[in-house]
């Protein structure tokens, strides 16, 4: 089976990339990725190498070399994480957002079309239901009420997969994760940016009062449901993927500063974010019904690993920080 990865040297896309070749009997891997400030090359040591993964330079707004890439690979299943996923990022530059998540998508589905891979995996975020009010959880019929420009763009990406698979019978399925947190995340996002703050020192910033509720999926156990989707899921479909443990942030900051000995008293409010959502709320009923998938992870676990992970490679966040993680893909790949 050949899988073919946009976003591959991303957090989740990294992940899922090292998952299937690990897992995955004679899986062939193609990672592409435009290696913006987010994808790094290092998450994907482990698989470079060998015989049947290799990683290509392409940035997805980019219709003739994503054309090549279809055309040299021919993938049996696509998997698109490739996104700018970051809402304070996509406030402060929306037109960014709009160009790689909602155009970029349509590149892809444009390559698909003529390729005919046998899934397109387009995976999207519980961001599109917009704030729920407890005690409700979003389904899969519920209705999108994006926030921000960040998922603004991803519902409209959503929406136009799911067309291409009404219009021209392209077999897509649409995944919406809860936060995922884990190894190799870009510290920006909340769980990386607490941890790395607090073995610094630096004050943990906790915007407004801090009891945003967010649901909490480990990385793996949401690349474990997007496999569960490509071999038992139907075209056509949404497929919600939750970890069943939702937190306010207060708590999960707390919780981690726990894990890694430090005291809450790094903990610093600030104002908060314009149109932050309050509670994010996802039911997994469809997928777990449907293939047999569920969490495997607990989150005090996960937060476990992912705490010791990041204390094992300061050096990692040092150069993801500084940038310099960039010259390992001109030393190893030079112009290619």
């Amino acid at each position: 089976m050949r899988y073919l990865v946009t976003g591959g040297a991303g957090f989740i896309g990294s992940a899922f990339v090292r998952l299937t070749l690990d897992t995955v009997d004679a899986a062939e891997v193609l990672a592409l990725d435009a290696l913006t400030y987010a994808g790094n090359l290092e998450n994907l040591a482990a698989a470079a190498g060998r015989p049947n993964y290799r990683f290509e330079r392409v940035d997805i707004r980019d219709g003739a070399a994503v054309r090549a890439g279809f055309e040299r690979f021919r993938p049996d299943v696509v998997v698109h994480f490739a996104a700018e996923s970051h809402v304070d990022r996509s406030i402060l530059s929306p037109e960014e957002a709009m160009a790689t998540n909602f155009m970029g998508t349509g590149v892809l589905l444009e390559a698909a079309r003529e390729f005919r891979p046998r899934r397109f995996m387009h995976i999207s975020t519980d961001e599109v239901y917009g704030s729920i009010e407890p005690p409700a959880e979003a389904d899969e019929s519920y209705p999108l009420i994006a926030s921000s420009p960040y998922s603004a763009s991803k519902a409209g990406a959503d929406l136009l997969a799911l067309a291409y698979y009404a219009t021209f019978g392209l077999p897509v399925i649409v995944t919406r994760a809860s936060n995922n947190y884990g190894p190799y995340q870009f510290p920006e996002k909340l769980i990386p940016l607490m941890i790395s703050n607090a073995f610094d020192g630096k004050p943990l910033p906790i915007y407004g009062d801090g009891r945003q509720v967010r649901d909490w999926l480990f990385v793996d156990d949401h690349c474990r449901a997007i496999h569960a989707a490509i071999d038992r899921g139907r075209a056509g479909q949404i497929y919600n993927v939750g970890g069943n443990c939702a937190l306010p942030n207060l708590e999960v900051v707390k919780r981690l500063l726990r894990a890694a000995g430090k005291p809450e008293s790094l903990m610093t409010a600030v104002a908060d974010r314009p149109g932050h959502d309050r509670r994010y709320a996802l039911s997994s009923a469809k997928i777990e019904a449907e293939t047999g998938w569920k969490p495997q992870v607990d989150f005090d676990d996960g937060l476990a690993v992912t705490v010791a992970w990041y204390r094992n490679n300061r050096a990692w966040i040092d150069r993801v920080r500084s940038g310099e993680y960039r010259s390992y893909y001109e030393k190893n790949y030079g112009n290619r």
